[in-house]
């Protein structure tokens, strides 16, 4: 407290600044600003295209950006050159970022080699340098969290699809991260098995973790979200609650969108 008044020193988990990414002459982000606060959960829709999935990646350096500002609790990732050679220029931040913003995929990459506790267990050991007794429990225990805590000895291939992507948020989740990152996490599953998926995304959210969640699913974006970000050509067209995008959107953009999708 200072001359009276509360000082808070919450900064955002992930802060944007005014992102631009380009493929050569094809510019996919052309200036966003987006940002996640400590336990709040993000949700960017929009078109196919329209630069989601390529903002997440940015996020979590997985692309590089030609200008503009990435930031991580405040701080922000130190850049070497210009335009499209512009890349990070401190490997070990860009290694300790990655390691606290854990990415699901919309396919699940797990190691098809490995059982499914080796694959919630090889980041933590490999990466982190953890303890394998500790990370062995923790891995167990966030199994159990996602319903499959009775997998963890058969494969990959052994599963089916709702079961692999249960398998790859538990291994983000054994990472301890500061922050999730889901790229399109249902869209490659039947219906039936996209369920699954989404009540543990849901519990995720009630525990008031901090994720960034790419969906083409608008109940999951309504039910989950604080803030839901609609992209369009590479901007962002509207941003708010839930109940104002869904229930009262602004733009002529976001209206087709929603029903064009309701349509769907």
């Amino acid at each position: 407290m200072i001359d009276g008044q509360e000082v808070t020193t919450d900064v955002p988990v992930i802060e944007i600044r005014d992102l631009h990414k380009a493929y050569g002459a094809l510019e996919v982000l052309k200036g966003v600003s987006i940002s996640a606060p400590k336990g709040h959960v993000i949700s960017l829709i929009g078109s196919s295209g329209s630069g989601k999935s390529t903002l997440l990646r940015c996020c979590n350096l997985l692309e590089d950006s030609q200008q503009g500002d990435v930031l991580f609790k405040g701080e922000p990732v130190t850049w070497r050159g210009t335009g499209h050679s512009r890349r990070p220029a401190d490997p070990k931040q860009v290694l300790r970022i990655r390691t606290n913003l854990s990415m699901v995929f919309q396919q699940f990459n797990l190691w098809a080699h490995m059982t499914i506790l080796q694959n919630v267990m090889e980041a933590p050991l490999t990466v982190l340098g953890r303890d394998r007794a500790e990370v062995e429990t923790s891995a167990r225990a966030y199994l159990d969290k996602v319903g499959i805590g009775d997998k963890c000895d058969v494969y990959p291939a052994q599963l089916s699809g709702g079961q692999q992507q249960r398998a790859a948020i538990a291994r983000a989740l054994c990472m301890e991260p500061e922050a999730l990152l889901f790229d399109e996490p249902t869209s490659a599953l039947d219906p039936e098995l996209e369920q699954e998926v989404v009540k543990v995304i849901k519990d995720l959210a009630a525990e008031g973790r901090t994720m960034m969640i790419v969906t083409h699913d608008m109940k999951l974006a309504a039910d989950v979200s604080d803030t839901v970000v609609f992209l369009h050509q590479g901007l962002i067209e509207e941003q708010g609650s839930p109940e104002t995008l869904f229930g009262a959107p602004k733009s002529e953009r976001l209206r087709g969108f929603l029903s064009a999708t309701h349509a769907a």
